[in-house]
């Protein structure tokens, strides 16, 4: 999800968040007890997700996978914590017919923004590397042209690598490569124009 996360409560267990947060109108993260709620976010932000969207969902057709993005919650264990990742795409059959969360992804996407990045890098980071059937983890910026892929390797170290403008990105994970500028296609990057500015 996007913006800032804020703590809403605390000290619940994960029985009784799940009951609560399905009567909100606002997706809430779950962790250690805390729930944190989480705001909409620049219209980057969101192009950039649906532009994933479309180029995983059509790249999978036909394979047995799923391809969820931002209203659709991962959970580390059936007890949390609980994320709502901007992307996340499975291929296990357990999560086929899943109808609370996803539980076994093999790749989780975050579109950074100012008020997470630091959250998406640490917090949430340190808690998908949990998911054993992880392999790849990305951190797109929605400001530049710019995208971090952290994969697993065969000797279970967390690999990194950046790709920039006019390169192609590789998702091992889904046997995918594919321009950066797919991933960008109709986005504006830059500045917001000011609100108070006249046309």
């Amino acid at each position: 999800m996007v913006a800032t996360p804020y703590a809403v409560d605390t000290n619940i267990d994960a029985k009784t968040y799940l009951l609560w947060e399905e009567q909100q109108s606002l997706r809430h993260e779950y962790i250690e007890g805390k729930v944190l709620a989480m705001a909409g976010g620049t219209m980057p932000h969101v192009d950039i997700i649906v532009n994933l969207g479309a180029i995983l969902r059509n790249h999978l057709r036909g394979r047995g996978c799923k391809v969820r993005t931002s209203d659709a919650k991962v959970a580390i264990t059936d007890q949390g914590a609980f994320f709502y990742p901007d992307v996340v795409v499975t291929c296990d059959l357990r999560d086929q017919k899943a109808r609370q969360f996803t539980r076994y992804p093999c790749l989780i996407m975050e579109v950074l923004s100012p008020g997470t990045e630091a959250y998406d890098r640490g917090t949430k980071f340190a808690q998908y590397r949990r998911l054993a059937t992880l392999r790849e983890y990305v951190l797109i910026a929605s400001d530049l042209l710019s995208v971090e892929v952290f994969r697993l390797n065969n000797q279970g170290i967390w690999e990194f690598m950046p790709y920039e403008a006019g390169e192609e990105v590789e998702l091992s994970s889904i046997d995918l490569r594919l321009p950066i500028a797919l991933i960008y296609e109709e986005v504006e990057i830059g500045n917001e124009p000011d609100i108070t500015e006249e046309n």
